[in-house]
């Protein structure tokens, strides 16, 4: 029973530290067209190789699925400014 309670507030400390949830941070839906700017980004993103928050396929058709993002010069469904340090969430390119 103990061991029971253990794993399932780990597995709740794990989780609530995730800044995305269903697939959205800040109530955006992180799937579809992406422009990568420097100012005014909706969302600031660091790119990792292990231990990140979403992990991303770059696509070139427009696309709902988590995760799956087309990168556009022009009406995007959110921006993204890739940064170092300060991030609002990780994520790792799909290869």
């Amino acid at each position: 029973m103990k061991t029971i309670a253990i794993t399932i507030i780990s597995a709740l400390l794990f989780s609530a530290g995730s800044p995305i949830k269903n697939c959205k941070c800040k109530n955006t839906s992180l799937s579809g067209r992406v422009k990568i700017v420097e100012n005014h980004a909706d969302f600031r993103v660091k790119v990792v190789e292990n231990h990140s928050d979403l992990e991303v396929k770059e696509v070139n058709y427009n696309s709902k699925f988590c995760g799956e993002w087309r990168f556009v010069s022009n009406h995007p469904d959110f921006t993204v400014k890739l940064v170092d340090t300060h991030e609002d969430f990780k994520i790792k390119f799909l290869k």
